[in-house]
């Protein structure tokens, strides 16, 4: 759990705690398993708890402390719950106690997984190859290009914003391109590039 900027989609630039769930209902998050996993692009570090204020917490309050102790501005705080994948371990009493303590709460999900109807902001990034249970939210997010799966698939989809996130790889200059020319010649879509990792901030 750290504070930090989001860097991505709709929220991009604003301040916030962010709380990584370990566990991933998609892949291990091995190295061994990367070849085969579905979104073998995936860049985040969700195995184990020995991230920053990382631990299993005995307790939906014990947790909410610790994000308000790391809140460092006098706005509304603002937490974004992700992974792996938040929606295995997420629960009502957990949301209850963000909302208890004044935060406004975003999850970010592969959309496998239907989520509560009490949370603030939903943003789904869709993975090739699986059902999507969230089909609707906030913000649709699609890391492109993926095999066998495209933007139009999701269009009718009840999403408030659509973002296409330039796969980060060895291609990425390419991807960046193909997504931009996509987003003009689409204009339901927007571009949304990982700012963070160009500004030096987790």
């Amino acid at each position: 759990m750290f504070f930090s900027i989001q860097g991505e989609g709709r929220n991009r630039g604003r301040y916030s705690v962010f709380c990584r769930f370990a566990g991933c209902n998609l892949w291990s998050g091995r190295e061994k398993d990367r070849e085969k996993a579905i979104c073998n692009f995936c860049d985040t570090d969700f195995l184990g708890t020995d991230g920053i204020n990382g631990k299993k917490y005995k307790s939906p309050n014990d947790l909410v402390n610790q994000a308000l102790s790391i809140w460092r501005t006098s706005d509304k705080p603002f937490i974004v719950l992700t992974g792996g994948e938040p929606l295995l371990q997420l629960d009502d009493k957990l949301i209850e106690e963000l909302h208890h303590k004044n935060f406004e709460i975003a999850v970010e999900t592969n959309g496998t997984i239907k989520a509560p109807n009490n949370l603030d902001w939903i943003c789904v990034s869709p993975k090739a190859n699986t059902k999507l249970e969230q089909i609707k939210g906030d913000e649709l997010k699609l890391v492109y290009p993926q095999e066998n799966i495209h933007p139009k698939d999701y269009e009718k989809l009840e999403f408030q914003n659509f973002f296409l996130q330039p796969k980060f790889d060895k291609n990425y200059k390419k991807n960046v391109l193909a997504a931009k020319n996509f987003c003009i010649k689409n204009l339901k879509w927007k571009l949304s590039y990982q700012m963070h990792k160009f500004i030096g901030v987790p």
